[in-house]
């Protein structure tokens, strides 16, 4: 094997069907910021009748210490968050990533194919480290690998991608380009591109509007969460750090006003509407009207999406009905390709 980075691979000849794959961590309460960046995207896609792989990512959740009893529970609530978002598992593909046990296999595999420096050059196992790198787990620093064997087992061909997670996208492609090019099979795995709808809401804090909103922030009263009901979502609404100063007419009039800025981009994107369009409606006008507005729209986006989360959470056995067919049906796509792997590297079968 070459140890070189393919920086600059060559195109792809993958010639496979259109698959697109995504997934969320297993480890905690999902909040608005979830919803808009992520789940509500993944129906959109869905409803254009693109194939969507949607798994529920416990294994990488366990790179940093998960309760036991909860991990179960946290699953079975990342996938009631998807059907109650609007994801249909007769059309997409919804599954917990554990129950495939090829991921694991192929992980391993693409730890020897991967090279070392690629992996030191991962800004997020830096930041999510810290100062204490060596008592982080090997799983923390080496999940970017994992990342990799989840999109390829499938030959997933376009990847919804944040900003923090182009640089592991990159390194899916570079490992698919060694592999493919170590073994002498041009194109066995596709080189996946990222998928744009646009930019994404990056939706903060309603503390600090220099901070992303979290579902490990402290303050429960940083986040609305899918579970919270109406009265809940008004308080936290009512409460959210603002300033003293009414809304700007201009997107850039929120440059230097962050918490401004956050509001009126959640507005924008429960509305289905660009910051212009809610600024032309509430510029000029102060945070005493606009707070209730946006509180009301909120409560009416997502107390369908909150209901039916709760219905499904009281119901676990039909949660399970779905995860269990979907990790059947990944299996029977995930399983043949890792058989081809395997047959490639030179592993013995019978």
């Amino acid at each position: 094997m070459s140890d070189a980075s393919p920086s600059s691979p060559a195109p792809a000849a993958y010639a496979g069907p259109r698959r697109i794959l995504s997934g969320i961590q297993a480890s905690g309460a999902l909040h608005l910021g979830n919803y808009l960046g992520a789940l509500k995207r993944f129906t959109q896609l869905q409803d254009t009748g693109a194939p969507c792989f949607l798994f529920v990512a416990d294994l990488h959740a366990i790179t940093v210490w998960q309760d036991p009893a909860l991990l179960t529970a946290q699953t079975r609530e990342i996938a009631a968050a998807y059907l109650a978002s609007g994801l249909d598992p007769a059309r997409s593909v919804i599954f917990p990533q554990s129950a495939v046990r090829a991921h694991a296999e192929l992980a391993w595999i693409f730890n020897c194919v991967a090279r070392l420096g690629w992996l030191d050059r991962m800004t997020q196992f830096k930041e999510k480290s810290g100062k204490h790198k060596e008592r982080s787990s090997v799983g923390l620093y080496t999940y970017p690998v994992l990342q990799a064997a989840d999109i390829l087992l499938y030959k997933a061909t376009e990847v919804p991608t944040g900003e923090d997670q182009k640089q592991h996208l990159e390194l899916t492609r570079d490992i698919a380009a060694k592999f493919n090019n170590d073994f002498g099979v041009p194109g066995f795995f596709p080189l996946p591109e990222p998928l744009t709808q646009g930019p994404a809401p990056r939706v903060m804090s309603l503390r600090d509007g220099a901070a992303k909103m979290s579902k490990s922030d402290p303050s429960d009263q940083s986040r609305i969460n899918l579970t919270d009901d109406a009265d809940s979502i008004v308080a936290k609404i009512r409460k959210a750090k603002t300033d003293p100063e009414p809304l700007p007419e201009s997107v850039e009039g929120l440059d230097a006003r962050p918490e401004a800025k956050n509001l009126v981009t959640i507005y924008a994107a429960l509305a289905d509407e660009t910051r212009e369009q809610v600024l032309r409606e509430w510029g000029g006008k102060g945070f005493g009207a606009f707070k209730p507005a946006l509180a009301e729209l909120a409560v009416a986006s997502m107390a369908p999406v909150t209901a039916e989360m709760r219905r499904l959470m009281a119901d676990p056995a039909e949660i399970d009905r779905v995860l269990k067919d979907g990790a059947d049906r990944a299996t029977a796509i995930a399983d043949p390709v890792l058989d081809e792997v395997r047959k490639i590297v030179g592993f013995w079968r019978a």
